[in-house]
C-alpha cells in the first residue's frame, strides 16, 4: 500500500555532488517524519532525517556536507550531497516513520558511488 520510490543516486567524483529524491504514496498521514540511511555492516545507519515539524537531525559524518529536505504535502524528500568522498558509497534507503500511525517503511535503495 504504501510505496517510497529513491532517486537520484549513481557516479561521483569525489568532492562532487548528488541529489537523492524519496517520493512516498499510498495511505499516508501529515504527521510523518522521513529521511535517509545508508547500510552498515549490520544495520541501516541514520544519515539525515526531517520530522513533520522541520526539525532535522544529521549524522556526524555527514554534518555541513549533506542537506536534507522536504515537500510536506507531496511526501517528498531530497538529499543534497555535497563534497562527496568515498566513504560515502553505499546503498541509500529512504524512510517514512509515524508513531501515530504506526508507520515504518522504507523504499528498495538507491546506489551512490564514489569513486576516483
Amino acid at each position: 500500500q504504501v510505496q517510497l520510490v529513491e532517486s537520484g543516486g549513481g557516479s561521483a567524483q569525489p568532492g562532487g555532488s548528488l541529489r537523492l529524491s524519496c517520493a512516498a504514496s499510498g495511505n499516508i498521514g501529515s504527521m510523518n517524519a522521513m529521511g535517509w540511511y545508508r547500510q552498515a555492516p549490520e544495520k541501516r545507519v541514520l544519515v539525515a532525517t526531517m520530522t513533520a515539524g522541520g526539525t532535522t537531525t544529521y549524522g556526524d559524518s555527514v554534518k555541513g556536507r549533506f542537506t536534507i529536505s522536504r515537500e510536506k504535502d507531496k511526501n517528498t524528500v531530497y538529499l543534497k550531497m555535497d563534497n562527496l568522498k568515498p566513504e560515502d558509497t553505499d546503498v541509500y534507503y529512504c524512510n517514512i516513520y509515524g508513531l501515530r500511525n504506526g508507520l515504518n517503511k522504507w523504499g528498495k535503495g538507491t546506489l551512490v558511488t564514489v569513486s576516483s
